[in-house]
């Protein structure tokens, strides 16, 4: 089911087995399939396998001033702007000129390379930090629409950089940009041996600035983000059997909040950050429950003796819990509703559907679902009651988890006999592959809106 700890004594037994479920493009590149972002620390590697058949042009000229901390700032949002697929950016040596403000720009220029953005910058040292003044320009209305300037130390440029790739996504797509945000995962380290090691990682949505928060010999299971960003919970097999653990990142701090006789596994956070979900079978039989954790109260919310119960997720109000159950013969996805105790079967089409996720609207849901005894990745407007739509292609996905802006997801499969990670627009259109040199990875969060550092908000 689904500063770092002390080694923990080798072991070797195994957790019981869950049910299977680069330089820009150029002008004329259509896709964006030509981008591939590999990280200096030999963590994630990112490549962009298919983008938008009509991406937004978009030229990031490089920035003036010095880069902050050796960070290139216009690097980074030109990066972020490509790796969501919707955007294909503009290689600095293609640019007929090179503008750092508003006077130097010439649209004439950019109309002739096809460019329907622009952004400019300009970076200038300040007391204890940088100073950024940048602008994002509609080329064809010929006009700035967005401009902001951010005052940050030197330890947070790829922070701003990141802030600067979400304004102009937003200027543009009128969708919040997620670039901000992080994502964590399981990276075992020599896989399928003696010597096998867990870590739970985080880092940026790029994959940069990976954070190791704890190791273990033993099996890690579903990790999970609370709402505020500062806590996580997983599943922990470093006690000998299942244990639900939540921890500060901050701080280190780890709390084991559920080791019950029998599984404890798949834990969630509430909107509130308040209770966990999660699946115990503590009275014998796998069930939802839910736990306070400031009181430690205990509430179980399934009562299915002859079925399994598991892999709970919290409807975006709180009102609701989805989760997997095999109560109808096969795993299905089922929704209660925590005030009035109505439960509803959701999924319909195919034997097997299980780990749903709801999008942050509410009523969309993506799943596992089996296909031809392939697991693949489908969404499904729960609303409509539209048939599921497939938006994975390979052979065993899992483990499905959405951007807090509710256009990407990033899931597990595996490749080449590797536990991978990979990315897919909710649409389907977009597809990224961020492969490990590391080990297997597995068991992706993405996490929800960070606070981030204290940055003017833009102007425009």
């Amino acid at each position: 089911m689904n500063a770092p700890a002390p080694n923990p004594p080798t072991a070797t037994r195994q957790p019981p087995r869950r049910w299977r479920h680069a330089k820009p493009c150029g002008r004329r590149a259509a896709l964006a399939a030509c981008l591939t972002l590999a990280l200096a620390a030999g963590g994630l590697e990112i490549v962009i396998t298919q983008g938008w058949d009509s991406p937004t042009r978009i030229a990031v000229v490089p920035f003036g001033g010095a880069a902050p901390g050796g960070v290139d700032i216009a690097a980074v949002v030109a990066a972020d702007l490509g790796r969501s697929g919707q955007f294909a950016t503009l290689a600095s040596e293609d640019m007929l000129s090179l503008p750092t403000t508003t006077a130097e720009v010439f649209f004439r220029d950019w109309k002739t390379l096809g460019m329907d953005y622009l952004v400019i910058g300009q970076t200038t040292e300040a007391a204890g930090g940088t100073t950024l003044d940048y602008t994002l320009f509609d080329v064809r209305a010929e006009r700035g629409i967005a401009t902001a300037r951010l005052s940050f130390p030197l330890a947070w440029a790829r922070d701003a950089a990141h802030r600067v790739a979400d304004d102009v996504y937003q200027a543009v797509t009128g969708v919040r940009g997620a670039f901000s945000t992080k994502i964590m995962y399981v990276l075992v380290r020599e896989p399928g041996t003696a010597r096998s090691t867990y870590h739970v990682v985080t880092a940026d949505a790029d994959g940069h600035r990976e954070r190791e928060v704890f190791q273990s010999p033993q099996p890690i299971l579903s990790t999970t983000w609370a709402p505020d960003g500062q806590r996580i919970a997983y599943v922990s097999f470093e006690t000998g059997r299942s244990t639900i653990v939540v921890q500060n990142l901050a701080t280190g701090e780890r709390r084991r909040v559920a080791e019950y006789k029998g599984i404890n596994g798949a834990p969630v956070f509430s909107p509130d950050g308040n209770s966990l979900a999660m699946s115990l079978s503590r009275d014998g039989n796998a069930e939802i429950y839910t736990k306070n954790l400031t009181s430690g109260e205990l509430r179980r919310v399934t009562r299915q003796p002859n079925a399994i119960d598991t892999e709970p997720n919290w409807s975006p109000d709180g009102g609701s819990l989805i989760f997997t159950s095999d109560r109808g013969g096969r795993p299905q996805v089922y929704r209660k509703d925590l005030r009035t105790s109505f439960v509803e079967r959701l999924t319909f089409q195919g034997d097997y559907n299980a780990r749903a996720r709801l999008l942050p609207d509410g009523r969309r849901l993506v799943y596992v679902h089996r296909r031809e005894r392939r697991y693949h990745i489908a969404w499904q407007d729960i609303e409509t009651d539209s048939p599921p739509i497939l938006l994975t292609e390979t052979a065993l996905d899992e483990s499905p988890s959405v951007a807090p802006n509710g256009m990407m997801m990033i899931y597990a499969t595996r490749k080449n006999g590797r536990g991978v990670l990979a990315a897919v627009s909710i649409d389907g259109r977009v597809r990224l592959s961020l492969p490990s040199q590391r080990g297997d990875v597995r068991e992706p969060a993405w996490s929800p809106f960070l606070a981030g550092p204290n940055l003017t908000a833009p102007n425009g």
